[in-house]
C-alpha cells in the first residue's frame, strides 16, 4: 500500500462522523460480514460539483439488518399539512362604537357608571348640562311660537326656515330627534339632555365622572359588540403561504379545555413583524353567551390539504448537505444509489418529493448518515487512488 493510502486510511475514523459507532458498524463488522460493502460504482453522481461527488454503495442484506437499515417506499398521495399557531382574543373593530359628545357641558347625572357594564341600543348613559343646548333649545321654542304666528306666505315661509334651522342645530349635537320633537310640544327648554348609548354591547372604557366636564370630540363612553370577536394568530414566515382567506380553523382555548371553536380565516395581514418573523391573521369567531373575552390565549390549528399528484417519503431518507438533498435508492441487485432530489413541503414526519425519485421506488430511511459516509469515502478513495503510479485501487471493507 503506497504511503499516499497510509495517511487516508489513519484518517477515516475522524471523517466517519467522529466516532467509534460509524467505524465498528460499516468497517470492522465481523468476519462473515467483510466485504458486505463492496465494489463502488465510480460513476459519480452530479449535481454537487467536482468536490461533492457521491458514489453507490453495495450492501449485502445481513450488513443492512447489522447496521440498521430501514427502508421505505415512495407513495403517490396527499401531502396533509398541519400550521399551529397561537393567538389571543380581540374586539370585532367594526362593532365598536363610541359616545363623543359635540358640545361643551358638564354632567348632571350618570346612569352608567362602571366599565364592564351591559347596554342596550338608546339606553340613557348620562344627563349633560350645557348653557349652549339651553340657548339652543330656547332659539327652537321662538321658532316654533314665529312658525305658528306667522300670517302671509313671506312670513311663514321665513318662520319655517328659522324652525328647521333650529331643530338641524339640534341634530347636529346628537340630539335625538324624539327630544327635539318634545321640547317643541312642551315649549319648555330643560336643563339637561340625557345622551344615550349608540350601541348595545359592554362597557369597555368609561372616562367620565359624576359632576365632570365634558369637552367636544372626548370619548366619553366606547362600547364594543361581543356578539362576535376575532381571534389574531402569529403565522411563522415559512407558514405564510398556506393561511389564506375563507379557511376554517379549529380554535381551543385553555379555559375550555376539550372543547373546540370552530372559525374562518377572514383576513390575512399584508405585514411580517421584523422582530418575530412572524405574519398575522384574523380569524372570526361566534360568541354566544359571551364566553369569549378579550385578551384570551388561544390555540389554532390550521389543517391544510396536500397535492393530491404529489411523491412523499419519510424525512429520514433525505440528507441535506447544504447544497443539494440526497436520498439512496436500493436497486435489485442490492446497490444504494444516491439521488439528488428537489424537495418540497414537509409534513409531521412525512416530506414532499417534487423532482429525483419515481413512485414505487424503496428508498434508505435510516442510518443514512452511515451510507452517506462510505459513498463520500469510496469517492474520495477513487480520487486518491488516480495519484498513484499505477498502482491497483482495491478499499472493499476498507480494512
Amino acid at each position: 500500500m503506497s504511503n499516499k493510502k497510509q495517511i487516508l486510511y489513519s484518517v477515516i475514523p475522524l471523517v466517519l462522523a467522529g466516532g467509534a459507532v460509524g467505524i465498528y458498524s460499516l468497517q470492522a463488522a465481523p468476519a462473515e460480514q467483510s466485504g458486505a460493502m463492496e465494489g463502488h460504482n465510480h460513476a459519480a453522481m452530479g449535481g454537487g460539483g467536482d468536490d461533492d461527488q457521491l458514489n453507490p454503495v453495495k450492501l449485502t442484506d445481513r450488513a443492512a439488518r447489522t447496521i440498521g437499515v430501514t427502508f421505505a417506499t415512495v407513495k403517490r398521495k396527499p401531502l396533509n399539512r398541519e400550521v399551529r399557531m397561537v393567538g389571543t382574543v380581540e374586539y370585532d373593530e367594526t362593532r365598536l362604537a363610541n359616545l363623543n359628545p359635540k358640545i361643551e357641558g358638564w354632567v348632571e347625572r350618570l346612569y352608567v357608571d362602571f366599565t364592564g357594564a351591559p347596554v342596550r341600543k338608546g339606553q340613557p348613559l348620562l344627563d349633560l348640562y350645557s348653557p349652549k343646548l339651553v340657548s339652543a333649545q330656547e332659539e327652537l321654542i321662538l321658532a316654533r311660537r314665529l312658525a305658528d304666528e306667522a300670517t302671509g306666505e313671506r312670513a311663514e315661509r321665513n318662520a319655517r326656515t328659522l324652525l328647521e334651522s333650529a331643530r338641524r342645530r339640534l341634530a347636529y349635537w346628537d340630539i335625538p330627534a324624539e327630544q327635539i320633537a318634545r321640547i317643541e310640544e312642551t315649549g319648555q327648554p330643560t336643563k339637561t339632555l340625557t345622551l344615550r348609548s349608540p350601541a348595545t354591547g359592554i362597557v369597555v372604557e368609561k372616562n367620565v365622572v359624576e359632576g365632570g366636564r365634558i369637552m367636544p370630540g372626548m370619548d366619553v363612553y366606547k362600547i364594543a359588540d361581543l356578539s362576535t370577536v376575532w381571534v389574531e394568530g402569529e403565522v411563522f414566515e415559512k407558514d405564510l403561504s398556506l393561511a389564506t382567506e375563507r379557511q376554517t380553523v379549529e380554535v381551543a382555548f385553555d379555559a375550555y379545555p376539550g372543547e373546540v371553536f370552530d372559525g374562518v380565516i377572514t383576513y390575512v395581514y399584508p405585514t411580517v413583524s421584523m422582530d418575530s418573523r412572524t405574519g398575522k391573521v384574523r380569524i372570526e369567531l361566534a360568541n354566544p353567551g359571551l364566553r369569549l373575552r378579550p385578551g384570551m390565549y388561544a390555540n389554532i390549528r390550521l389543517a391544510v390539504p396536500g397535492n393530491q399528484q404529489g411523491l412523499s417519503i419519510p424525512r429520514s431518507a433525505v440528507l441535506f448537505t447544504g447544497e443539494r438533498a440526497v436520498v439512496f435508492v436500493r436497486h435489485e441487485d442490492g446497490v444504494l444509489m444516491p439521488h439528488v432530489v428537489t424537495t418540497g413541503l414537509v409534513a409531521s414526519h412525512e416530506i414532499e418529493i417534487l423532482a429525483g425519485l419515481e413512485e414505487g421506488q424503496r428508498v434508505v430511511t435510516s442510518a443514512s448518515f452511515l451510507i452517506d459516509a462510505e459513498s463520500n469515502l469510496g469517492a474520495s478513495m477513487d480520487a486518491m487512488g488516480g495519484m498513484d503510479d499505477g498502482e491497483t485501487t482495491d478499499h472493499s471493507g476498507h480494512e
